[in-house]
């Protein structure tokens, strides 16, 4: 039965990951400041924790850095982190967290569905929605005519 902390302060967002990942044998907790959620998983360690970038007193970042330093500690268990970025740019930061995965907003059920069940199954989750898609540039004919080639 996977337990989930949603650490956010945005009702939307945590109604989006609700709709999600509710089930019949998961377990579904909220946090709505940052500073909670190493005080909730001293309570009760997670399978998975959901951090959003953008949340109050401290964010997504920081909240991870602070859970894998208390861990490394030997003073919290290991759970998964999803991070929720906002922006392409912030996989950047998200790379230097050492959570186990991270999707780009805007969500949708398919990758955050993906994404849990991968982190849940202890593998990693890397959202490769912000990549830029490649472009074939073919050389004028012209070119290729002349060249031989």
């Amino acid at each position: 039965m996977p337990d989930v902390l949603i650490a956010t302060d945005a009702q939307w967002l945590d109604s989006e990951l609700r709709a999600v990942l509710i089930g019949p044998n998961t377990t579904i907790r909220t946090v709505s400041r940052g500073a909670d959620v190493r005080g909730a998983l001293q309570e009760r360690l997670a399978d998975l924790v959901i951090l959003d970038l953008q949340i109050g007193n401290m964010g997504g970042m920081a909240i991870c850095h602070d859970l894998r330093l208390e861990e490394g500690a030997g003073r919290l268990g290991h759970s998964a982190i999803l991070m929720l970025l906002d922006r392409r740019a912030d996989v950047f930061l998200a790379r230097r967290t050492a959570a186990d995965g991270w999707l780009v907003k805007p969500l949708d059920p398919i990758r955050l569905r993906r994404a849990t069940t991968k982190l849940l199954d202890g593998g990693t989750y890397y959202d490769d929605s912000y990549l830029p898609h490649p472009v074939v540039v073919e050389p004028p004919s012209d070119t290729i005519a002349s060249t031989g080639k």
